[in-house]
């Protein structure tokens, strides 16, 4: 797992370039590659890590649908939901994941917080495009990163997020509208509080993960104990003794004889 913070940015970064030259049918073709980096990157881990990932991967995709087809706060290049999006978001995860425990805690949460602040800062006044409603996020963030056990998890993934926001919207993948349809909200692109919302997929994924995996547990449990059953070693089966004594058939028969030549 010590090279996740940065293959897995490093395959995104890739997979958001050839995106932007990506028909529909070669879109479908990264998204199936994607579900397979996904799977790999699970395969070492913890149960734990990979129900989280898991999902991460669902609340995202749910959040995606909501901001993406439904409100339209943001568009991808061919307005529709890739399919590399979901898989993509528990990558983003596994990397914040890892990036938290190869950098120092403090130094992590200072980074992601004082990065955050000055990001919302610039966009009230200092940024092209005024940005109200990511300095709305800003300060949910900032709560996270102080008051949550998981801090170093949320400052690793609003890293990895704020690199990718940056760039995906730099070349096009994906852009965020000016304000926020029906509200009016002047709106960055990238928004600075963007990495809020992930808090959030993180958030309910972290709640989640421990009830996946009992259930994942309890499904499986039928199975294990039936190979159990049949890997167990059986017993030889003892050899029928046989009687010394004659059968009552043969016992019968022998008076009878003697009885026989008598007469």
């Amino acid at each position: 797992m010590r090279w996740y913070p940065v293959a897995g940015p490093a395959y995104l970064a890739v997979l958001l370039a050839l995106d932007t030259r990506a028909s529909y049918p070669e879109q479908l073709v990264l998204g199936a590659v994607t579900c397979v980096v996904l799977l790999a990157a699970l395969v070492p881990l913890a149960p734990l890590a990979r129900a989280q990932a898991l999902g991460v991967v669902a609340f995202a995709t749910i959040g995606e649908v909501t901001g993406s087809l439904v409100w339209g706060v943001y568009r991808y290049r061919l307005h529709n939901l890739p399919l590399f999006i979901p898989p993509a978001h528990g990558l983003v995860y596994l990397s914040g994941l890892a990036l938290a425990a190869w950098v120092r805690p403090r130094v992590l949460v200072w980074c992601a917080g004082v990065g955050a602040v000055v990001w919302g800062l610039l966009g009230l006044g200092v940024l092209p495009r005024l940005d109200v409603a990511g300095a709305f996020g800003v300060p949910l963030l900032c709560v996270f990163l102080w008051r949550s056990r998981s801090r170093s998890v949320y400052a690793g993934v609003f890293l990895v997020v704020a690199a990718l926001e940056l760039y995906g919207t730099s070349i096009g993948t994906w852009r965020w509208a000016r304000e926020l349809p029906g509200l009016g909200i002047p709106d960055g692109n990238p928004p600075s509080g963007v990495a809020s919302g992930y808090v959030w997929f993180d958030v309910m994924a972290m709640l989640i993960a421990p009830w996946l995996v009992s259930l994942g547990r309890a499904a499986m449990e039928p199975a294990l104990n039936r190979r159990e059953r049949l890997m167990a070693p059986t017993e030889p089966k003892e050899p029928a003794c046989q009687s010394s004594s004659a059968s009552p058939s043969v016992a019968h028969s022998e008076p009878a004889r003697a009885t026989a030549s008598t007469v």
